[in-house]
Formats: C-alpha cells, structure tokens, sequence
C-alpha cells in the first residue's frame, strides 16, 4: 500500500517535514516514490505548502493519508 506521509528533516527542536508518497513498508526517512510539498510547523506565515493536484492524482491512485496529513490537507482545503 501507498501512504501520503512526512518525512523528518532539520534540525534538533527545529524541525521540517517533507510531504511524501512511500510504500507502507519502508521506513519514515526511507525510499521516496514522490515528494509533494513541505511544512513548517514553527515558521509563522504560510507552514503547509503542497501541490494540490498532485496529491489529488495520488489519492485517486488510492494512496491513503496519515492521520496529520489528513487533517492537514483537510485544514488547506484538499
């Protein structure tokens, strides 16, 4: 199964996530299929930056959200 998820990066107590589609399987920080955007949970101004109609194509491929990338594309209007 595909998943739509973030993957860590930065450094200690400032950290920057990579939105990405992996395979369930892999690691959290391993093999990327497709980035689609990133967030910054600590900068002020625009944190959640994504490619809307890549994520749609990948949601209809049937690529299943986490839980926080849900309710982060559901806060952006996805």
């Amino acid at each position: 199964m595909v998943k739509i998820r973030l993957q860590r990066a930065g450094t200690k107590k400032k950290p920057f996530y990579k939105v990405v589609v992996v395979d369930s399987r892999k690691r959290r920080d391993g093999a990327v299929i497709e980035s689609l955007g990133h967030y910054q949970p600590i900068v002020k101004g625009e944190q959640f930056v994504v490619d809307k109609e890549k994520v749609a194509e990948w949601l209809k491929k049937g690529a299943q959200p986490t839980e926080t990338i849900a309710k982060l594309l559901k806060k952006a209007g996805i």
